[in-house]
């Protein structure tokens, strides 16, 4: 039986052309590096049929990972409004797809993700799997960094849900390094 912190977090990055996905291990302090991807959707024809392969690949990525948490990538807001609508149709497909599988469904916007992975809130994509590398000693990063984008996800999940279940009251950060300054280095 798994205890409340040892969960299978699986990160999504969701797109049009490309769906990232990452996967991480939590076991309790640190979580462990299980696997990163892309879900191709280029050749997918129409946007309908890229919605399709959305739905069946995150039906695959949960049937082969288990997950316990799906952490998402909320959408960036940009100025082309027919762009949004279709990253917000595939975004939503994604999570309709977890949903049917009555996994736990977590959105963080793309600024919180950096900065729980880098502490920069406006890092770059490459700065992002730079750090992931370091922090999981990955020897290559994927060419296509929406999989760094996915992995990002889950291990901001896996921060946000650790520091809440540790210190329930914690309001900042300030207060956390207040509540606990031997965790501080």
């Amino acid at each position: 039986m798994q205890k409340s912190h040892d969960k299978i977090i699986l990160g999504i990055d969701p797109g049009t052309n490309l769906m990232g996905f990452g996967v991480i291990h939590s076991t309790g302090k640190d979580p462990v590096y299980i696997d990163m991807g892309v879900i191709d959707l280029k050749k997918s024809g129409d946007h309908y049929m890229k919605l399709k392969k959305i739905y069946e690949g995150t039906l695959a990525l949960i049937e082969k990972y288990q997950p316990d948490e799906v952490a998402f990538e909320a959408p960036f807001y940009g100025k082309n409004v027919q762009s949004m609508l279709k990253l917000g149709r595939a975004q939503g497909v994604a999570i309709a797809a977890v949903l049917a599988r009555d996994v736990p469904v977590f959105e963080y916007a793309p600024r919180k993700i950096k900065l729980a992975v880098t502490g920069a809130g406006s890092a770059s994509k490459e700065q992002v799997s730079g750090m992931l590398a370091r922090m999981f000693d990955i020897r290559e990063i994927p060419k296509n960094l929406d999989a760094t984008d996915g992995l990002a996800a889950a291990v901001c999940h896996f921060y946000q849900k650790g520091i809440a279940m540790k210190n329930p009251g914690t309001k900042s950060w300030e207060e956390y390094v207040r509540k606990n300054p031997g965790k501080v280095k």
